[in-house]
């Protein structure tokens, strides 16, 4: 056992672990079982209908996602924390302004996520921080902290603590904080005492469900990711369909809508650290611009920004059909100067572009052809 790991001692540790994540940037924390067996046979079931898509990383783990102590060994405890994303200095009425972008088609729509630093930095190193701490208070145990990045159901873990209820789109919500934050976990070999689960209050709203551009969500609490924007233009390497070009609007990395949509998100709360101020003027970026930037010129502006890791190539294919369709809205709208801007950005990549490229080009300049 642990120095200070009997009942009580691990009581007052759980508050001085709360305390440290404050410090430390999160805005809530909370101690799960691992036990998720409940949800396996959901796990398996989505994964049966194929609707992870080009993520095969989902099915090549399987169950282990359920069974984080098979992913570590020894572990009986997930400390999970959250931290909020939501620029502070973002305007007061957030949701209606960013949905009001979605209908102008001279600036792209970057997910207000990404528009900062690469959160799985930032969220890796406080957790590691905040073990470092544990360890300073009871010496050496067995952990390992996580950022959507191994196998382990984020949500499900999350839910399982009481951090908040899977809302219908699939995320986390909380009825403090709505679901404008990040999820991050350390793996633990102490039995800390688990909080309890926190009961559902979507009740029988479904305005996340109705807002979704692809109509992604099928059910419910079930998301076909093959139609879901932020996996067409994140996780999918190849050609978008093209019957789910023109609902992308001009949304070129990610989608909000589900989250604008949701009631809750009037609690979301204001990130507390600068890592997800704006970077690259990415809450209102021009999409023309944004496409004629060179791979030199898209490594060096997105350096520490998650949208680089899906490189130029799809960077561009998604620019493309969000081109495609404000050239569309701009000729509907009589934008005749815009219409031409577009049609020029586009023709300067034609010749030279890569054929995935090129085919979303192709598509883009037949929405509204030139006379």
């Amino acid at each position: 056992m642990h120095a200070g790991t009997d009942a009580a001692g691990l009581e007052a540790l759980v508050g001085s672990i709360r305390a440290w994540g404050t410090e430390l940037g999160f805005d809530a924390l909370s101690i799960a079982d691992v036990d998720l067996s409940r949800a396996e046979a959901g796990l398996l079931a989505w994964l049966a209908q194929g609707y992870h898509g080009d993520m095969d990383y989902m099915a090549n783990h399987g169950l282990r996602r359920a069974r984080p102590a098979e992913l570590v060994p020894g572990t009986v405890r997930a400390i999970v924390a959250r931290m909020p994303y939501l620029s502070a200095a973002g305007p007061h009425d957030w949701r209606a302004h960013e949905l009001a972008r979605l209908d102008d088609p001279a600036t792209a729509v970057v997910s207000l996520y990404a528009r900062g630093r690469d959160y799985h930095k930032v969220l890796r190193n406080r957790l590691q921080q905040l073990a470092s701490r544990i360890e300073a208070a009871i010496g050496p145990f067995g952990y390992r902290v996580f950022t959507d990045s191994a196998p382990v159901m984020e949500v499900a873990l999350a839910a399982q603590g009481g951090l908040g209820w899977r809302g219908k789109h699939t995320l986390l919500l909380d009825r403090d904080g709505g679901s404008m934050f990040f999820l991050g976990e350390i793996l633990v070999d102490v039995p800390f005492p688990a909080d309890a689960p926190e009961p559902g209050h979507c009740g029988n709203c479904r305005r996340c469900i109705d807002i979704c551009p692809t109509q992604a969500i099928l059910e419910p609490y079930r998301i076909d990711a093959r139609r879901c924007i932020s996996y067409l233009t994140i996780e999918h390497k190849g050609a978008i369909p093209e019957a789910l070009r023109a609902p992308m609007g001009n949304r070129v990395y990610g989608c909000d809508d589900c989250q604008l949509a949701c009631p809750w998100n009037k609690f979301a709360h204001r990130a507390t650290l600068p890592d997800f101020d704006v970077r690259n003027g990415l809450d209102a970026p021009d999409m023309a611009e944004l496409f004629g930037w060179t791979q030199a010129q898209f490594n060096q502006r997105l350096e520490g920004s998650p949208i680089r890791r899906i490189g130029h190539e799809r960077w561009l294919r998604n620019l493309a059909v969000g081109l495609g369709n404000s050239l569309r809205a701009a000729v509907a709208s009589g934008d005749t100067a815009l219409a031409t801007r577009i049609r020029a950005a586009l023709g300067a990549r034609q010749a030279e572009a890569s054929p995935l490229v090129r085919e979303h080009i192709d598509w883009a300049l037949a929405q509204a052809p030139a006379n």
